[in-house]
């Protein structure tokens, strides 16, 4: 039964970055596409679009990388392999959000105050964001039907998605233009979406940054973990716990394990750890957990700073 589990998940892992590859190749057009677009017609809409796109284009091809890079090993160099990779062009990405959303941002207010200086040629703005509208709308199809349980692919649809949301906010400016003159549409659809930009690239920000000084992962609970474990046949106590994520989704544990002596003159410590693992893993999702088991005379031991 194993064999074919594991061709199931490389099938599906081929699949997904075929997706991926097909997303990012669409994406790719329609950003050359809307940049010109956005030169021409002087829309700064369109650019804040572009710019998003771009973003999101980072994105993807961050998930079609991190899922090769997933494939390779680990070493006796890289224990852990290379999924913080994705966490570190995680930053970068985010870095260049902050930079997209301030400068669109304050071009959109300064055109706001100054609409004489503002000439827009609603005509082509509403074509080329109409051709994104188009081209997002096919690469969320083409997402769609990808492994929803990867973060990956959850993470890159979410991506698209946001792009066909600005697309849209572009082509109502642009009908808005058309049919009324009203030049500011364009700014105050670039200020729109740069709403929809800064607070994102803050939350990006927030969760690479969480990762890289290891705190906890949010959706762990330690005292809950730790009511686990005290519930396990034969531990006394448990001191020294640490969760922390390799990267999204990927959490590591690691705690030292007080067990009483009737565990110990059993040999039943080999079981015991079975227990643990399966706890952590069933109930928290955590795939990497060490434990170090000790008596409790030996935890008396133990310096202060790791109880």
């Amino acid at each position: 039964m194993g064999a074919p589990t594991e061709g199931h998940s490389h099938a599906h892992g081929s699949t997904n970055r075929t997706r991926l590859a097909i997303a990012i190749g669409i994406v790719s057009v329609v950003l050359l596409v809307e940049i010109g677009g956005a030169l021409v017609s002087g829309s700064l809409a369109l650019l804040a679009d572009a710019g998003h796109m771009f973003s999101d284009l980072f994105g993807l091809i961050i998930a079609l990388v991190a899922s090769i890079i997933a494939l390779r090993p680990a070493s006796d160099r890289h224990t852990f392999g290379f999924q913080r990779t994705e966490v570190l062009a995680a930053l970068v990405n985010g870095l260049i959000l902050v930079v997209v959303g301030v400068f669109v941002f304050v071009e959109g207010i300064s055109r706001l105050l100054s609409p004489e200086t503002d000439h827009v040629q609603g005509g082509i703005m509403l074509l080329i964001a109409s051709i994104g509208l188009v081209a997002n709308i096919v690469a969320l199809l083409v997402l769609r039907g990808g492994d929803t349980k990867s973060f990956n692919m959850r993470g890159a649809y979410l991506e698209v998605l946001g792009d066909t949301i600005g697309s849209l906010a572009v082509i109502v400016a642009a009908i808005v233009i058309l049919l009324t003159g009203f030049v500011q549409a364009d700014a105050i659809a670039s200020l729109a979406i740069a709403v929809m930009i800064v607070p994102r690239a803050v939350m990006l920000l927030r969760d690479v940054v969480a990762v890289l000084i290891q705190s906890t992962p949010k959706e762990t609970n330690v005292q809950t973990i730790r009511e686990h474990i005290l519930g396990t046949d034969g531990v006394l106590d448990v001191h020294d716990v640490h969760v922390w994520a390799i990267t999204s989704g990927e959490a590591v544990f690691s705690a030292h394990v007080v067990v009483d002596d009737e565990t110990f003159a059993e040999r039943s410590t080999g079981a015991l750890l079975d227990q643990l693992s399966e706890c952590l893993s069933e109930h928290f999702d955590v795939g990497h957990s060490t434990f170090q088991l000790e008596p409790a005379e030996h935890a008396g031991h133990e310096h202060e700073q790791h109880r």
